[in-house]
């Protein structure tokens, strides 16, 4: 059990570590950032006042009329769609965010009537106390509108209000899935084995890889639909992946309109994938 706490709080700091020097701004002019979620909302306006007055994101609307939520480092996309399921039972299990104190942020949720349920998601290991888990500086999680999973991680050195931290994926075997994302996006993986979950990096947040219980479902028309990725020069990404026996469920595309280039893909998990190019753009 000391083993398991100390590899859970070591990396979690290197989480809050990564957050703690995002910048306000979306990064550009990386290969490959992690870049964005897309929900499937049964109400707009409740998925709004959970993400904007709960959670301190901001309201914006891109130039096709989308409806999205910017903080630093990620964009949320709500598309009125009702979701087939939550997010836990998929292969994104939830999606987590740094904050300077997350009791303050618990207490703030709590008070709009959001359930804090850490003691019942916590991973294996982690005490929990005042629904605060004791791991690295303290974690929650909470459930937002459609059961979206959330998980708030606190890095009291952090200056902005809160900002994207890491995704955590769920499958049948974590090192083959965090291998195939170092293989195909670059991601980093990081030194040491932790006993509850392994990780990888990209510029922008942390990809966290845990091996499911039992069997999870694919994201497409869950309350998560799918995660996004910004790849510069993502027309010959596009051929690259291609070239490794890898289909794109829609082939690149560039819209005018918007200033985007477009593609997608699923993981051999059932992760459904954007990609994009010029999609910080919505979001100066």
């Amino acid at each position: 059990m000391r083993h398991l706490l100390v590899a859970s709080t070591t990396v979690t700091l290197l989480l809050v570590a990564s957050a703690s020097s995002a910048s306000a701004q979306l990064l550009r002019d990386q290969p490959v950032i992690y870049g964005h979620h897309h929900l499937n909302v049964t109400n707009l306006d409740a998925q709004k006042k959970f993400w904007v007055d709960g959670l301190g994101g901001v309201a914006m609307k891109s130039p096709s009329g989308a409806d999205f939520i910017k903080f630093p480092n990620v964009l949320v996309f709500l598309r009125a769609q009702a979701p087939t399921g939550p997010t836990k039972g998929s292969t994104v299990n939830h999606i987590a965010f740094s904050v300077p104190d997350v009791r303050a942020m618990v207490h703030r949720l709590k008070s709009r009537a959001y359930r804090v349920v850490t003691t019942e998601e916590a991973l294996p290991g982690i005490v929990v106390k005042d629904d605060i888990g004791q791991s690295g500086e303290g974690i929650a999680y909470v459930l937002g509108p459609d059961e979206v999973k959330v998980e708030l991680v606190q890095n009291s050195k952090q200056t902005m209000a809160i900002a994207y931290s890491h995704t955590h994926f769920f499958a049948t075997d974590r090192e083959a899935m965090r291998n195939w994302y170092a293989r195909v996006f670059g991601a980093t993986p990081q030194a040491g084995p932790n006993a509850t979950f392994i990780t990888a990096t990209l510029p922008g947040g942390v990809l966290n890889f845990t091996n499911a219980p039992g069997a999870v479902q694919g994201t497409k028309g869950r309350a998560l639909d799918h995660v996004g990725f910004e790849v510069k020069n993502l027309e010959d990404f596009c051929k690259r992946v291609e070239a490794q026996g890898i289909k794109l469920d829609v082939p690149y595309r560039f819209v005018e309109r918007l200033h985007l280039g477009v593609a997608a893909l699923t993981d051999p998990w059932g992760t459904y994938i954007e990609l994009n190019e010029g999609l910080p753009n919505f979001a100066p």
